[in-house]
């Protein structure tokens, strides 16, 4: 049997040496007979879907070259619910045994399969909570007679005095301070100007083609 033990170190685990993980996890498939790889993600936060040593281990999976995933804990592999649910019916499909050391699953056996049933259970009552959420904050928002969405970069107003602080030749950071807005805001929001006010004097063009 070969397995792919992975290893996540995050950046709020200051200090803390992967080996912490692969030693412990190297013996326990040494024991057992079994050939392992190893795939480390280093200053990788859990709540990331993507990570390079992670992609590594799915690629060789999905190409059967896996027969087991070995980690150390469950939230080393990820810290959602619905992140976990999706890897873990990957595996199912894959037919590759997952075992999570210091929380001693394996879910070959019937207490690991029980346990990644409630995964399951508990990532579809997240959904609806979050689902609910939404729908209860858009109906918070209507009534009150929001209109929810993105908000427009800034009021007419706003883009008036955009408009003279950049005639008066003020770069864009002098009027993101001048405004207390970020300078992305002001960049996107003077390339919108410029387009506007081209295509205002291609129309005043045409016009003056026709009267002609």
């Amino acid at each position: 049997m070969k397995v792919g033990i992975y290893v996540r170190v995050s950046t709020a685990d200051k200090g803390q040496d992967p080996e912490m993980q692969l030693g412990p996890l190297r013996e326990y498939a040494s024991v057992r007979g079994w050939d392992f790889l190893e795939y480390v993600d280093l200053g990788e936060s859990g709540v990331k879907d993507r990570r390079p040593g992670l992609d590594r281990l799915m690629e060789d999976a999905q190409k059967r070259r896996l027969d087991g995933i070995l980690v150390w804990k469950l939230d080393r592999l990820g810290r959602s619910l619905k992140h976990l649910l999706t890897k873990f019916e990957e595996f199912h499909a894959l037919g590759i045994r997952f075992i999570s050391y210091t929380e001693n699953l394996d879910f070959a056996t019937p207490a690991g399969r029980a346990m990644a049933s409630l995964i399951g259970v508990f990532a579809e009552f997240e959904r609806d909570l979050i689902r609910e959420r939404v729908r209860a904050g858009l109906e918070n928002a209507r009534r009150k007679g929001k209109r929810p969405g993105r908000r427009p970069f800034f009021d007419m107003a706003s883009l008036g005095t955009l408009g003279r602080l950049r005639d008066r030749g003020m770069s864009v950071r002098a009027i993101a301070r001048e405004m207390k807005v970020s300078k992305s805001l002001v960049h996107k929001s003077l390339k919108n100007l410029n387009a506007q006010a081209q295509e205002n004097q291609g129309s005043e063009e045409e016009k003056s083609v026709v009267h002609e």
